[in-house]
Formats: C-alpha cells, structure tokens, sequence
C-alpha cells in the first residue's frame, strides 16, 4: 500500500487549519465587548408616566330650554369672568309669558283687595243685623213687636253671617290665587333667566360648537370651558410604582410638541384605582408654567422624582442582566469575563444606583450591538 504524497494531503491540510483557526476563534479568542468604567456620581430615582393635559375644573355651557339661539358672544381661546354673558336664547316668548304673568298677579292682587272690601261690608251689615235681632228680642219680650218681625229680623241675621262667611271665603281663594300668581311669575322670571348663558367662573374658552341662528336643545354644548388656576397631567402610571409616590414630589413634564423643552410640576394627586387591564392607575401632575400654545388634551410625559443620591456608584441600566431573578454584571478583569452579583437602589435618567456588588474603577462589560452570542463566565473578553 503506498504512502498518500504530501500534493495529495495538501488540501486536507488546508482544510484542517481552516477548522482549527476557527474552532479557536469561536473559542478562544476575545470576545469583543463595550466596556464601562464604574463611577460615582448623582442618580435621581424616577418613575415615568404618559397622559395629557387636562383642566381639574371644566364644563359645558348648555341651553336649558329649547329655543333658537340668538347669540354666541365669545370664541374659542378667550378668557373669560365669572357672570361674564357667554350666549343667548331668543327671549321674545318668554318674555311675553313674563308679561302675562305680572298682569295675572296684578289682577289677583286686586281680587284681594276687592274680596277684603266685601267682607269689610258683610262685617258690617252683620253687625247691623245683630243689633236688629237684639232690639227686636226684646220687643218681643214687651210684647211691643209680632213674632213675625222677630222671625225676619233673625232670618236677616242669618243671611248676614252666611255671606261674611262666603267673603272670608272669597279672601282665602284669591290669595290662594294671588300667591299663584306670584310663584308662575318666578317661574316665568326663571325661564327668561335661562335664555342667557353666563360663565360660571373665571376660564378660558377652549372649544365653540354652535353659531347664532340654529334651534338648540337642553344639553346641547355651545361652549366648552376650563378653568385656567388648575391644570394638570393625568398620567397613567404602573401599578408596581405605587409605593414610591407621595403627593407633592417633584415631577418634569416633557410635551410631545416640545420634545427638547421640559417644565417644572409636581404630585398634586394619586388616584384610588388601578385598571384591571393595564394594570395602571392615574398620577395628576401639576404643571407649574405652561407652554406658550398648550390644548387642553394634548399628550405628554411626566417624570416623577422619587429620590435623589448625590453620592453612589452609577452604573448603566443597559450592561445589567438577570439571573434567577436577581441582577448581575459582568467585569472585566484580566482580560477575562467575571460575574458579580448586584443590589440596586434609584433608577433614574443617569443611570441605577449599585448599592453592593461593584466598586469605583470597575469595568463592566457586555456584548456588542447586534452580537447575539451572551457572555460567559471566565469568556476571554477585549473591548475595542
């Protein structure tokens, strides 16, 4: 059997060293990494939340009756002041009704007076009457006057109290009729109050939907108004960051329309109930200066501040991982990939705080962008 010559094997060869520098590229080789020194610095912990801005007192100005709408006497974007006149209803009507019921409560007034004036009379023919029974009594007694004369004298004093009492009577109805008559002017009064539409406090004039001219319905908006002392952001927050929140902690709030420009807030209130969907519940956070151009709806995020170290070992939320639900890191030390196991404090925009597990100088390590290979214990490592 003859020996393969070295031409023959040449290729072999080739190959074979191909899949040995291979195999000790994969495994041997330093891995390339991003490396980051370990310093100490200020970290301030903040819990983030997205919502819009909203008005804590607004409402909509509506017609209470229906009638055809006479007037709107602001836009949109004007302030306005409390009993400022927003709109009116054509009034005509109802102020025609208020003219019928003052001349009704007129003539019931008289009516009193006129029942008074008869029972006045009746009083008095009564009174005649009795003195005329009595003198005829006692004529009768002496045998001076018939019994006939007694008879009609009593009969006349019987007509005389039934007809006091039929203008008592008469009284009691028309001020029965007359206190009537004031209550449906009031009412009248009211109605004609209705046509006009005021402000119900100091605000701004955020949306008008209806023109002079149309016909309006009760409850049909005409203006919608906020008041401009208390706006806020209403953001939904996750339940789990419900035990670092306290009314009055610092907040910044970032509208999408200004994305570079942040302002100034503040907890003003934590809302009592958590969606069963999103698990999430609401944050309102007063805004303490507003934009130039703001709309009451507008999205935002807001970034709570719930603590502030000005003294820790700052470290990159990106170079953290997690083993059975506990964080970790890799250092680099030797040139070789080592594992410490983490406790962490504030998270926050400049990082999360370590509390134990790394020291000042230490590099941290992990995986390029975009290399999928997870380091490992002891992996040979070399950031570029």
């Amino acid at each position: 059997m003859t020996r393969p010559s070295l031409r023959q094997l040449w290729p072999w060869l080739l190959l074979f060293a191909g899949a040995a520098g291979v195999i000790y590229r994969v495994r041997f080789s330093p891995a390339p990494v991003l490396a980051h020194p370990v310093a100490a610095g200020e970290v301030r912990g903040e819990i983030m939340g997205t919502g819009t801005l909203e008005a804590r007192v607004k409402t909509t100005i509506s017609p209470r009756l229906q009638e055809r709408l006479a007037a709107v006497l602001v836009d949109q974007g004007e302030t306005v002041k409390t009993g400022q006149l927003l709109a009116r209803l054509d009034d005509a009507e109802t102020r025609q009704q208020v003219a019928i019921a003052e001349a009704a409560l007129v003539a019931a007034r008289a009516t009193v007076e006129r029942v008074r004036a008869d029972e006045a009379r009746a009083q008095a023919v009564l009174q005649q009457a009795q003195r005329d029974h009595q003198r005829s009594l006692e004529l009768l007694a002496g045998k001076i006057a018939s019994q006939a004369d007694f008879d009609k004298t009593a009969e006349t004093l019987h007509v005389a109290e039934a007809n006091l009492k039929s203008a008592q009577a008469a009284i009691t109805e028309a001020q029965s009729q007359g206190f009537t008559a004031e209550k449906t002017l009031l009412y009248q009064k009211e109605h004609l109050a209705f046509t006009e539409m005021r402000s119900p406090f100091d605000g701004l004039v955020t949306r008008r939907d209806r023109d002079a001219g149309g016909l309006v319905v009760p409850g049909a908006s005409i203006l919608q108004l906020v008041a401009t002392n208390e706006i806020w952001v209403t953001a939904w927050v996750d339940e789990t960051a419900l035990s670092g929140l306290r009314v009055g902690q610092p907040a910044r709030v970032r509208f999408r329309a200004e994305p570079a420009q942040e302002y100034a807030g503040e907890v003003a209130r934590l809302g009592r109930e958590t969606d069963r969907e999103t698990r999430e519940f609401i944050v309102e956070v007063r805004v303490q200066a507003l934009p130039p151009n703001w709309t009451i709806g507008q999205r935002a995020e807001v970034f709570i501040e719930t603590g502030r170290q000005p003294h820790a070992l700052v470290l990159p939320a990106q170079f953290v991982r997690w083993r059975d639900q506990r964080p970790g890191v890799f250092v680099e030390v030797q040139g070789r990939a080592r594992w410490r196991d983490l406790v962490l404090g504030l998270r926050g925009p400049q990082g999360l705080e370590v509390k134990a597990g790394l020291a000042a100088g230490d590099h941290v390590v992990r995986p390029l962008d975009g290399q999928k290979q997870p380091l490992t214990e002891g992996q040979r490592v070399a950031a570029p």
